[in-house]
């Protein structure tokens, strides 16, 4: 076994001393092991790639590592055939196995070693890493050091979600290409979900002419009218079977697998609506543009199983991968209940109870995979019905299903919400991009351990390894997928593939700043707004109290005054400053020395001290939160919300509302497509005084005194945000403020954009 010496020689590192030797590596993921070594090997334009005589898999490493300087250096090197010699990067094969490689960087060449040709193609990823640790164009130096290398995981996944919003195909492969680069190896690719049928099916045509297209809810979608043909414009999309094959060998060639998920019995709104004979109650005329839980399930009879089949024949044709993944998750009963048939059916099987009938419907489904040599996995929920030993559970509600399953002999990956869950939003700055409301930041993906200490040494193997996931319910543009996979994505990476004891938060944090300049070298987006610096400001005797925000537990943020760039040598922010009306704060985060992000232009004002956005502000409860978008302009920019769909209410702490005589509130109404069942009935309003309703403004608290209510009337009319003003009194001191709105119903739902606090004259100085 190699990883156990490689632990050790990881764990030795701190043994080496002396200026000549190399520092660590600035490589993501960390390295399981590497040893320092003198000397230095020089790369320039006459530095040839070598790989051996006729080995396909070691070109194709060449080559990439080739494209890849040409790329980020602009190094156009030569690649050809030839074995390792002086002066030359060389690929070569040997041990290690598989996924592992052996790098290494002497004064006369460097040679990356592995029998597998996954082996050489991360080898090949290392060396340009090596070389791009310094930014800039032209020759470069590569320190001398020996790395060993291999995966902790044998499952490193990302899963892309296509259904809710369909992403192109040079998308799938730009994004197949980062996950390469962070060596991850599992692409499961969300093709069918309630929302969209993205895969075609030959057998099935209506499956994308119907449910692969949707209109996107809310009025102004519902007013965009398509003169060709007289109704509102769609959104959506579908892969042909020949872009399927494309792609899946585009991942092939970068040792990535392609694990399709064909979702059931529930999430399949989509295909019922394209064959209602599928279900198991009627659907409605057009696939829709609600998020949350459909109750629509398919039917339990012999036509549906054919379909499925026929399906599973065709998805089995298009992906090589060994698993087939069948969703599982999310199955609401209530229409297998109601159903006559289904009912009969469970007593002709002598199957007691909708959770066994699921199970019962899992098995089914997974005969006729292991009968095309493939293996079913599923979301933990597939434990509940009972299923087969060699089904593959993948747990998302916690770490529950994975102990279960390991624990019954299945193999599990860990895939938990909230913490995999890349829809969450990764920052609490008013301009981070729409997702649900909780922030699961950088750090937090990172420090995630997902072994479970429950699993003893023997059920620990089941563990396959683990995967985050990319909802895109909020992603409605392929750049927000990116944003929000990256740099997350690299914290994911370092987890799934570097040993245990070689995660170190800051060591991780020293090396984000060389990755993220590689990424921007590349042309390929990363979300820099959680490494940006934001402010958020008091009024404090004739100034401000200014709290300097972002970055946090990344890098240390520096600060001027005086309008200059911040620097390294900038002040060093360390506590809230005070700061006098009109100044303009420069403010950037830096690692060791190097930007995390560009500066940030902060303007103090009168205004801007006593604005909050809807970010800002707490949400009375935190029930259903989620951080989301305008559903107008239909294009263009659109106002995004913090709004806890179960409770909309909001709360301004600490406002200070001495001198303050109005009060702006900038809001805007969302359409509420949700389906989450019976619990609608739990959201409650005051009822309104006027037909429109109002915006309630209470002191102290939601059962406070009422200070300011603002009529609604003036933003019915409206499908973008609107700014509502009214008088402020009874309102003294410091006091929280509470923003409620009165409404008959749930749709739409209104939702609160900013609030502005005026003391004095109108505009506030």
């Amino acid at each position: 076994m190699r990883l156990p010496l490689l632990i050790a020689l990881a764990s030795s590192l701190a043994g080496f001393a002396g200026a000549s030797l190399a520092a660590p590596a600035k490589i993501i993921p960390a390295p399981a092991a590497e040893t320092p070594r003198d000397g230095a090997f020089q790369i320039h334009s006459q530095t040839p790639i070598l790989y051996p005589v006729g080995d396909a898999e070691a070109q194709a490493s060449a080559q990439r590592l080739a494209e890849l300087f040409n790329r980020s250096r602009g190094l156009k090197l030569t690649v050809r055939q030839g074995a390792p010699q002086a002066g030359a990067i060389a690929f070569q094969r040997g041990a290690p196995a598989g996924e592992a490689y052996d790098l290494d960087v002497a004064t006369d060449r460097i040679v990356v070693t592995s029998a597998g040709g996954a082996g050489l193609f991360y080898g090949a990823t290392s060396v340009w890493q090596l070389a791009t640790e310094t930014a800039g164009k032209g020759a470069v130096e590569i320190a001398g050091r020996r790395i060993e290398d291999a995966p902790r995981f044998a499952w490193r996944g990302l899963m892309l979600d296509s259904a809710r919003h369909f992403q192109s195909v040079e998308f799938v492969k730009d994004f197949i290409d980062r996950m390469a680069m962070a060596k991850l190896n599992t692409l499961h690719w969300h093709l069918v979900d309630d929302q969209g049928w993205r895969l075609e099916i030959k057998k099935y045509p209506r499956l994308t002419q119907i449910g692969a297209w949707r209109v996107p809810a809310g009025p102004a979608a519902a007013a965009d009218i398509d003169p060709k043909t007289g109704h509102p414009h769609v959104i959506g999309g579908f892969y042909t079977q020949d872009q399927v094959r494309e792609i899946v060998a585009y991942a092939a060639a970068r040792h990535v697998t392609i694990v399709p998920e064909i979702e059931m019995p529930g999430h399949a709104h989509a295909p019922i609506v394209a064959y209602p004979e599928l279900g198991s109650a009627a659907p409605p005329a057009a696939t829709s543009g609600d998020w949350g839980v459909f109750p629509y399930l398919y039917n339990v009879d012999e036509k549906t199983f054919a379909f499925l089949d026929d399906v599973l024949s065709e998805v089995i044709e298009l992906f090589p991968s060994r698993y087939i993944h069948v969703g599982g998750d999310e199955a609401v009963k209530e229409q297998w209940k109601a159903n006559p048939a289904v009912q009969a059916r469970m007593k002709v099987l002598h199957i007691a109870s909708e959770t066994a009938l699921q199970g019962w419907f899992i098995s089914r489904v997974e005969q006729t995979l292991n009968g095309h040599g493939r293996r079913l996995i599923g979301w933990d929920e597939i434990l509940e019905g009972g299923v087969a030993q060699s089904a593959t559970v993948m747990s998302w509600r916690g770490i529950d299903g994975a102990i279960i399953a390991a624990k019954l002999g299945h193999d599990t990956i860990l895939s938990p919400a909230p913490t995999l869950y890349l829809n969450h939003r990764q920052t609490a700055a008013p301009d981070g991009l729409p997702g649900r409301g909780q922030v699961v930041g950088l750090r937090e993906v990172y420090n995630y351990e997902p072994m479970p200490l429950a699993l003893n040494p023997d059920e620990r193997h089941h563990v396959l390894g683990v995967q985050a996931n990319l909802w895109t319910e909020h992603m409605r543009t392929e750049d927000r997928v990116a944003l929000m996979a990256f740099p997350r994505a690299m914290a994911l990476a370092e987890t799934a593939w570097s040993p245990a004891a070689r995660k170190d938060w800051k060591d991780f944090a020293d090396r984000l700043p060389v990755e993220l300049e590689r990424s921007r070298a590349l042309g390929q987006p990363v979300d820099e707004t959680a490494l940006r610096v934001r402010a958020l400001a008091s009024p404090v005797g004739p100034g401000a109290m200014v709290r300097l925000l972002g970055a946090e537990d990344i890098g240390e943020i520096r600060y001027t005054l005086d309008g200059s760039a911040p620097t390294t040598g900038s002040a060093l922010y360390q506590a809230p400053l005070t700061a006098p009306l009109g100044v303009t704060i420069r403010a950037q985060a830096f690692r060791k020395g190097q930007a995390l992000a560009p500066v940030s232009d902060i303007k103090i004002d009168a205004r801007s001290i006593r604005t909050r956005a809807s970010q800002d502000l707490k949400t009375c409860r935190e029930d259903l939160v989620l951080n989301i978008e305008d559903d107008a302009p239909v294009r263009g920019a659109r106002a995004r919300f913090l709004i806890d769909i179960m409770n909309p209410c909001w709360v301004y702490e600490d406002a200070d509302l001495s001198g303050v005589s109005q009060i702006e509130v900038a809001v805007g109404q969302l359409p509420f497509n949700f389906q989450i069942g019976k619990d609608v009935d739990k959201i409650k309003f005051r009822p309104p005084a006027t037909p429109d309703g109002e915006l309630e403004v209470r002191q102290g608290s939601c059962a406070g005194t009422a200070v300011a209510t603002l009529p609604l009337g003036p933003a019915v009319t409206s499908q973008g945000v609107t700014v509502l003003t009214g008088q402020i009194a009874g309102a003294t001191g410091v006091r929280d403020l509470c923003f409620t709105f009165t409404q008959k119903g749930v749709d739409p739902m209104w939702a609160v954009d900013r609030v502005t606090l005026i003391a004095g004259d109108r505009h506030g100085g």
